[in-house]
């Protein structure tokens, strides 16, 4: 049975290598070793028996009321199949949990989010905290992911 649970030390290789494979196609934005290691408790990993990543999702507290939803990854022949949508509820889930009221995401799958309940928001309204990591994308300044949020207790109760 496969499961969702919190990333481990021993998932960080495994982590970085889905991350890196869907950032060499400039889906995402990659994540260093040591970036992996300092934010640990921030991904939660979705797993088969065997103990194999499947699936990655982060959420990374930007402020006392917001989040992000970031570093979303599914291996290809799992997408379609729930992954993403299961690893992004974790997340809600999590920040529900810990107290955070509302949840954002970069992205170039806007639709994908769409359907989990997210709506289009002006890069320009999300706090100026946010743009560190853009300073190490290699599209920045032209950034040309689209910004999302939801109300976290919204999509929960939907």
């Amino acid at each position: 049975m496969n499961i969702i649970r919190n990333a481990q030390i021993g998932d960080v290789k495994k982590i970085h290598s889905l991350l890196n494979h869907f950032a060499d196609k400039g889906l995402l934005l990659g994540r260093s070793y040591s970036a992996l290691y300092d934010h640990l408790r921030d991904f939660k990993v979705y797993v088969d028996v065997t103990g194999a990543v499947l699936g990655v999702c982060a959420l990374h507290i930007t402020w006392e009321d917001l989040a992000e939803v970031r570093s979303l990854a599914v291996l290809e022949d799992m997408q379609g199949k729930k992954v993403g949508s299961q690893l992004v509820r974790a997340c809600l889930e999590e920040a529900e949990r810990i107290g955070v009221d509302r949840v954002f995401t970069l992205t170039y799958q806007a639709g994908f989010f769409r359907k989990q309940g997210f709506s289009d928001i002006d890069k320009n309204k999300l706090p100026h905290k946010i743009w560190g990591d853009c300073l190490n994308c290699p599209k920045f300044p032209d950034c040309d992911e689209e910004a999302l949020q939801c109300t976290v207790a919204e999509v929960l109760q939907a």
